[in-house]
């Protein structure tokens, strides 16, 4: 990109990967907002998401969203030029005139939110980021646009695979309980609904409903714990309009407005109420809030006994019964079976265990076997503990020194025989010494005892272990005798198996 066309003015933003100029285009004097990666050598993924944000906001012609002109390639990055119509983010603006927003001010624009949203909805596209400093607002015209789209997404529906939530996708603090991850739900265009409450909310009270520094526990809000309802924080706020509010922050996607339209005839309802009465009173919310999509709800039916049975489970694992063994008390160690057909949903009732996992900060891994990988022993183990391995990679550099130092004092100089079956294992400990040449069943034994040990550094009553082993049918025989001995031998471990019962034989 030739920088010399383009006249740099001001700083408007200067984020932890990004960095917004305001300046001008030399040519005709049009101003102009240039947006650059901070990164001097980005990751493949941030350039991915600049892409993303060119891509999907250059065909959205709308006075509602920000324009872009045009993306150009700088150093070894790009740089997104956009128009700038003067605007500030709702964070900036608000807190530079008034903590909260007035009632009629917060409603208008509420409105342009709703229309905002309808215009994404016809479009397919769901933006996942939907928060106060990626909303724009003129302070002198009062034009409210949308900004950012590098996460957007502009498939109907996605699913969110499980990761930690360090690096989870939006900001954790907006975030959609089904975002996460950890819901056992897809994510479609109504994530935005439940980020748009959260932002409704923080416009109206000047906080958060959740609040914590903590990655898991702002996840564990999302997922599981009631927002307060708004006028119990500012006592101002008319309790119907608290209402909208918390139903946009459902739980559950179906609970949530079904479209930006039903919620706008709502919020109109409000300020012509206001604007007219100087007051607004209540009346039956979402009457008019209609989908024209036809979408099957991601709800369990039927199943409740059986996620009941796995949750008990779970329960008994992160918090064993005190009695001692002989009487029946469990030291925190439990392997369920689902049976069933290809297809008929054992994953689905078993991802409903994720919610409780988050509450006990604890670690849900999975390994698949199969039919073609029968002569590699302990495929599945493998594969679950690689995604562990994962997982961990994304803590702080507190946790992961942990880490290192937990799982070194547990394999000892034996560390290499771990990471030929684990190579991101490596990652976390560093380069290993050579582990002592063993054959036969010495070798089989060295391996199930370390990978036994190893196992245990994960299974506490800080953090649980939550195992699924799925295909269980295709099982190896050296990855069943290793099952038995971490059922025997460990503690606060939960092993769920998923087997096709129809493709079992009698031996």
């Amino acid at each position: 990109m030739n920088l010399s066309e383009y006249q740099f003015n001001t700083e408007l933003y200067n984020g932890s990967r990004t960095i917004v100029y305001r300046g001008e285009r030399q040519v005709d004097s049009l101003p102009v907002a240039i947006k650059l990666l901070k990164n001097t050598y980005p990751t493949f993924n941030e350039l991915v998401q600049f892409r993303n944000q060119y891509t999907i906001a250059k065909n959205l012609r709308s006075p509602l969203i920000i324009q872009t002109y045009s993306l150009e390639t700088y150093h070894n990055s790009y740089a997104l030029v956009m128009e700038d119509f003067g605007g500030i983010s709702l964070k900036d603006y608000f807190s530079k005139n008034q903590s909260v927003a007035s009632l009629e001010e917060f409603l208008v624009i509420a409105i342009v939110l709703c229309n905002t949203l309808d215009l994404l909805y016809h479009e397919r596209i769901i933006h996942k980021d939907i928060k106060p400093s990626n909303i724009l607002i003129n302070p002198e015209t009062k034009q409210v646009k949308l900004i950012d789209f590098s996460i957007a997404s502009l498939l109907p529906r996605e699913t969110q695979t499980l990761v930690n939530p360090n690096v989870l996708e939006g900001t954790l603090a907006y975030i959609s309980p089904e975002q996460t991850g950890r819901m056992n739900r897809g994510i479609d265009y109504r994530t935005d609904f439940y980020s748009l409450g959260v932002t409704f909310f923080e416009l109206l009270t000047g906080e958060l409903p959740f609040a914590s520094n903590e990655a898991m526990e702002l996840v564990h809000s999302h997922i599981a714990k009631k927002s307060p309802f708004a006028h119990e924080i500012n006592p101002q706020i008319p309790p119907i309009l608290s209402e909208i509010v918390k139903k946009l922050m459902a739980k559950n996607a179906e609970d949530r407005y079904q479209s930006a339209l039903g919620l706008k005839f709502d919020l109109e309802k409000c300020l012509t109420q206001l604007r007219e009465a100087g007051e607004i009173s209540s009346f039956e919310i979402a009457s008019r809030d209609v989908c024209d999509r036809f979408i099957i709800p991601d709800k369990l039916y039927g199943r409740e006994t059986e996620a009941e049975t796995l949750l008990q489970a779970f329960e008994r694992v992160a918090n064993p019964p005190e009695a001692p063994l002989a009487k029946g008390g469990n030291k925190g160690v439990e392997m369920m079976l689902v049976a069933g057909f290809s297809g008929i949903g054992k994953t689905a009732v078993v991802n409903e265990v994720h919610k409780p996992i988050v509450r006990q900060r604890g670690y849900f891994i999975k390994g698949k076997f199969d039919q073609f990988q029968r002569n590699i022993p302990f495929s599945a183990f493998v594969q679950a503990f690689r995604n562990l391995m994962g997982q961990l990679l994304t803590e702080s550099d507190p946790q992961i020194q942990h880490w290192k130092n937990q799982i070194l004092e547990t394999v000892g100089d034996n560390g290499q025989v771990i990471i030929e079956v684990i190579p991101e294992l490596e990652k976390i400990i560093g380069e290993q010494p050579p582990a002592v040449e063993l054959s036969g069943t010495a070798a089989q034994n060295r391996f199930n005892l370390l990978f036994q040990n190893f196992t245990q550094v994960f299974t506490s009553a800080d953090h649980p272990l939550v195992m699924f082993l799925d295909d269980l049918q295709w099982a190896d025989s050296a990855s069943l005798k290793l099952m038995q001995l971490l059922v025997n031998d460990t503690g606060h471990l939960f092993i769920i198996g998923a087997y096709r019962d129809n493709e079992v034989n009698p031996a």
